[in-house]
């Protein structure tokens, strides 16, 4: 028998997450596409946290973003007339001044100009090539790793192959072969370097595929498309993308040994054509040292600010690599 002494219970409050059964409560309830939305920003905040302690990653990123700057905001600082032979401003082989900070080309072009173009060329060709090598052996390195038997055999054979064939040799043989045009120089790059890649992304992919959760998906029905895409994949991005950034430098580097031994095209400005511009002109017996610094430079910065930042995205997503920062 109750008295009327006795307190009434206090109400509690619903659960996070789960609702509280009176009417209209269940929209407190988020939706599984707002628990993943939430997760992975959780999980860029996580990955810029642990990057930006990396002094080096930050230089890197620094470095980049100020040389794509530059190169998206090229039309606008320098014109697309500063490419034209026939309206050159200055003389020939003119020495660093304060009108061309960087001097004058064989036909009085500013190369301060044409370095500004030249970062557009090059850093797009070197995305987009390593965006191809990447894909790939992405792709070559799942289906290997998952459907294993004579299918992997023979893929990682030819694989094999193309390890053992130097990469320059085969990319100078493709642009040899196909018109010389920036898509040939992106494809010839792009079709010879991505057997790394594949390597890398099998060997995660067969750890990928001997875990228990893999197992209880082909229990429950999940056929090779589900499990390729939806289990192997997100854990093998990550990998992908510390890949991605160190294939940039090698793409930027190749095509610049493209350009310097006259493989590309010859009406398109770019770092290496500048360097190949400069041997044709005798910038190295004449002296003429700013006519070979900056492009040959660029090149070494860009190159190296892939890979500080290849290397800290490495070690924010294998922190057992032990990476300096």
């Amino acid at each position: 028998m109750t008295t009327s002494m006795e307190k009434p219970s206090e109400p509690r409050e619903p659960e996070l997450g789960k609702p509280s059964g009176g009417p209209g409560k269940a929209a407190l309830a988020p939706s599984p596409r707002a628990l993943t939305r939430a997760r992975r920003r959780q999980a860029v905040v996580r990955f810029w946290q642990q990057y930006r302690t990396h002094r080096a990653g930050l230089v890197g990123l620094a470095v980049l973003a100020v040389i794509a700057l530059l190169a998206l905001t090229a039309p606008l600082l320098v014109g697309a007339g500063s490419q034209s032979v026939t309206d050159a401003p200055g003389g020939p082989m003119e020495a660093p001044s304060g009108e061309f900070p960087l001097g004058t080309d064989q036909f009085g072009r500013s190369l301060l100009a044409l370095m500004l173009w030249g970062t557009r060329v090059s850093l797009t060709v070197g995305l987009l090539a390593a965006f191809l090598s990447v894909a790939i052996g992405t792709l070559v390195g799942i289906t290997a790793g998952h459907f294993k038997g004579w299918y992997a055999t023979v893929v990682m054979r030819v694989t094999d192959w193309f390890l053992v064939m130097p990469t320059l040799v085969l990319a100078i043989a493709l642009a040899t072969v196909l018109s010389r045009s920036v898509w040939t120089t992106i494809l010839a790059i792009g079709v010879t370097t991505w057997p790394t890649t594949a390597r890398l992304v099998r060997a995660q992919t067969l750890s990928v595929e001997s875990r228990p959760y893999i197992e209880r998906s082909r229990a429950l029905g999940g056929g090779h498309g589900h499990i390729m895409s939806r289990h192997v994949l997100p854990n093998v991005m990550p990998l992908v993308l510390a890949q991605t950034t160190l294939v940039i430098s090698t793409a930027i580097l190749t095509e610049a040994t493209l350009a310097f031994l006259g493989l590309s095209d010859p009406t398109i400005v770019s770092w290496g054509g500048l360097l190949q511009d400069a041997r044709e002109a005798g910038a190295v017996s004449s002296g003429n040292w700013w006519y070979l610094a900056p492009p040959g430079l660029a090149i070494a910065v860009v190159a190296l600010a892939f890979t500080l930042c290849g290397r800290a995205i490495e070690s924010v997503l294998n922190p057992k690599l032990g990476v300096s920062r």
